[in-house]
């Protein structure tokens, strides 16, 4: 049997229960529990982290348990493979559930014939039995459980059950659904001991009951696959991030312009379209960096094509788009026209770079071109060729790459479990990597744009795994325009970014549907505080560029795309903390104030940062907000008026206020407002100070190349004593500095 340890982990750290089942000390914080069953072990799409050698590493057998000492953790294991955690000083953390799982029984009213006859399906709670492999954990009074990627819902997931797989459906997404786009097997459970995070690095079909089927346990586990999970201390929340990115990895640095305001639209249908919302973006002075290009593009919906037709003068239209300040980011769908005499499919079959049937032929099925194949990217010289291939995108213009329609989504039913694809060289089912397959597909675009382009490149996907914000941002896919959808943003946002998952954001305005003025406005309040801020919508619903609801929607609009601007220095300081230390941007309010039981299931406020909070007002025709401030003295940014943390508050917000709140001691880096963002003009920094004695360090760099990783920047540290009056350090000099640094605005 083939045994896939952790890189360079020392054998002294691994401890075999039997010949199957092992666990593996990584460091004083992360273990790993592994129990194959005999199967060959899968390599791992997500784990790149290296094991530590533990100095301190003691173990010994009490009364048959094997009991394992790291100076951090506890790790118990008796002869029936039950695992417990505790913390050094013998806080229990996690421990295996030793009962047989009963569901809690339903009582459910009226028969399911009447409900069929009445042609409404009734939602039917079923226990799956025993998985193949499981483990069944305990659930103490009071744990919240968060991340599992952007599943709809709530921000403590406790009491929900979910699967992962990769799933497209485009129905207005809710707490009840299972499975959407995204399949990140990693959850943090923050308790009255402490906080603990657990990755399944199964990358199969998996399950996780968190406290539905019954409240006084936790259930996670697959049929296919084995079970391998990392078991990550905190006992904070940033600290088990920062443990489980370096496992996983962290996000690198984008482009400095992805931070700015997205306009996009399926579908711009026309050159005269996309010069349109260019011209009329500048005329409304909505500042704005990037327009994106949909399937219209493409010649019939072929990859790698242009459509000369409708986008005629292709290479002179995205010139001067260029010229006007203005990105272009195109989308690619994984499907490809299986139409001999396409040279993408022609080369494609040659090389057998496509995904097989059992009997050994190409497989088909339909997606936007037509009759399409499937790129097997689990194929490293697959993942080679698909990323040569957009040398066409480069050359045209195109500055970014925006990966759609890869759980992989097909029109005529789902693909067949048992089409054969690759897992890294060997031989794999469908079932095998469907999870995996946007993974390796971001992958292939991340490393094949930054071989040809030499540039950071800018990713963007719907489908993903678990280390896939090594390669690429993510946006919550197809939500629609209701304010339902609008609450979600919310916990999906945080919880994304609590999976490791840093830069991402949702269709500002709803993908499906018709917006409303008041919809959009709200929407727009919290889409600006995102990381990734994009307004999208669908073909056939109402248009929801800003200037479509009238003047009053489009001032508070542009009012707060202005903030968005204002702030994008603090918002890098951020996104870089992301790359260094794996911390989300967006944050939910227990991510910094744990042990306050007010804030642990907040989900329409958040922080930006560790000192911004955002409040936004996410009801139709509310102009109040109920506000809730964590310990400390926070200042209203709009009115400067002082608060008192540690208690609830009534914001009046009307529709042109969102509310937020900066704690004392911040200041704000910000640039003077322009309508895109350009390093080469940001010449002054200008300090928004709040209370006394502020400070922050703040980054700068050209925001394009990798010259970071060879020191070319700046770090400033900004110190301003109790009368607001600052000091600048300068920690690192490599790059042009700033010609003046001046206080803005000083709030004392």
């Amino acid at each position: 049997m083939m045994l896939r340890k952790s890189k360079n982990i020392p054998d002294g750290q691994v401890f075999h229960l039997d010949s199957y089942r092992r666990i593996e000390i990584l460091s004083e914080d992360v273990v790993r529990v592994v129990f194959t069953g005999g199967m060959e072990e899968d390599p791992s799409a997500a784990v790149v982290g290296a094991a530590a050698t533990v100095s301190n590493l003691a173990a010994d057998t009490i009364e048959g348990r094997l009991c394992i000492h790291t100076g951090k953790l506890r790790i118990f294991a008796d002869p029936s493979f039950h695992i417990d955690f505790s913390a050094a000083d013998g806080r229990i953390l996690s421990e295996e559930y030793r009962g047989l799982r009963v569901p809690l029984k339903m009582e459910r009213s009226g028969t399911e014939e009447f409900a069929a006859w009445e042609g409404h399906d009734r939602p039917v709670f079923e226990a799956k039995a025993d998985y193949r492999f499981q483990s069944v954990r305990r659930l103490h009074a009071g744990d919240c459980v968060y991340g599992l990627g952007d599943k709809a819902g709530f921000l403590n997931q406790r009491g929900y059950a979910y699967e992962m797989w990769n799933t497209d459906n485009a129905d207005p997404h809710n707490e009840n659904f299972r499975a959407l786009y995204k399949s990140m097997p990693f959850f943090l459970v923050l308790g009255d001991a402490g906080a603990y995070g657990i990755f399944l690095d199964n990358h199969h079909r998996t399950y996780f009951d968190m406290g539905k089927e019954n409240p006084d346990y936790y259930v996670f586990g697959c049929d296919e696959g084995y079970l391998d999970y990392y078991f990550i201390y905190g006992p904070t929340l940033p600290e088990i991030l920062e443990r489980y990115t370096a496992l996983t990895g962290r996000m690198p640095l984008p482009p400095l312009w992805t931070l700015g305001y997205h306009q996009s639209r399926w579908g711009y249908e026309s050159k005269d379209e996309i010069r349109f919302i260019a011209e009329t973006m500048r005329a409304c002075q909505i500042p704005c960096d990037c327009i994106h290009f949909d399937i219209d593009y493409m010649d019939h919906f072929k990859v790698f094509t242009w459509n000369k037709e409708r986008y005629r003068d292709g290479k002179k239209l995205l010139a001067d788009l260029k010229s006007e300040g203005f990105k272009a980011v195109a989308i690619i769908d994984p499907g490809v026209k299986a139409q001999p005499g396409y040279g993408v499919f022609d080369e494609g079959e040659h090389l057998s770079y496509f995904a097989k049937t059992p009997e050994g032929e190409t497989y088909r099925n339909a997606v936007w071109p037509g009759d399409a194949a499937f790129p097997d990217f689990g194929n490293p010289s697959v993942r080679a060729w698909w990323g040569g291939l957009h040398r066409f995108l480069l050359d045209m213009g195109i500055d970014g790459v925006w990966n759609d329609m890869n759980e992989p989504a097909s029109f005529h039913g789902p693909l067949p479990d048992d089409l054969v694809f690759s897992d890294e060289g060997r031989r794999a089912r469908h079932a095998d990597i469907h999870n995996i397959y946007g993974h390796n597909m971001a992958k292939s675009t991340y490393e094949g744009w930054k071989r040809l382009s030499g540039r950071r490149p800018f990713v963007l996907t719907r489908a993903c795994f678990c280390g896939s914000q090594r390669y690429t941002a993510a946006w919550t896919g197809d939500n629609h325009s209701i304010w339902s959808h609008l609450r979600l943003v919310i916990p999906q946002l945080c919880n994304l970014g609590l999976s490791g998952m840093a830069f991402c954001g949702t269709d500002v305005g709803g993908f499906g549907g018709d917006t409303t003025p008041e919809l959009l406005t709200r929407w727009v309040q919290v889409g600006c505080f995102s990381p990734f801020f994009r307004n999208h919508s669908a073909k056939g619903t109402r248009n929801q560029e800003p200037w479509q609801f009238g003047e009053s929607t489009l001032a508070i609009y542009r009012r707060y795309v202005e903030l968005r601007y204002r702030w994008i220095p603090y918002l890098y300081d951020q996104v870089r903390l992301a790359a260094q230390k794996g911390w989300p941007v967006m944050r939910p309010l227990a991510f910094h104030y744990p042990s306050d039981p007010q804030v642990r299931e907040i989900n329409d406020a958040f922080l930006l940062g560790e000192n911004v909070l955002v409040s936004p007002v996410l009801e139709q025709g509310a102009r109040q907000k109920l506000v809730y401030l964590p310990e400390g003295i926070w200042y209203d940014y709009w009115t400067s008026a002082r608060e008192e943390g540690s208690r609830w508050l009534i914001r009046e917000a009307p529709l042109d206020l969102c509310p937020i709140y900066i704690k004392s001691g911040t200041i704000l880096p910000t640039w003077p407002l322009r309508q895109l963002i350009d390093p080469l003009q940001e010449t002054e920094l200008v300090l928004e100070v709040f209370g006394p004695n502020a400070s922050c360090t703040h980054y700068q760099d050209n925001g394009e190349t990798f010259d970071y990783q060879n020191d070319v920047y700046n770090l400033y540290r900004i110190v301003a004593d109790e009368t607001g009056a600052f000091t600048v350090e300068l920690r690192q000099s490599g790059y042009p500095q700033y010609r003046r640094v001046t206080a803005g605005r000083v709030v004392l």
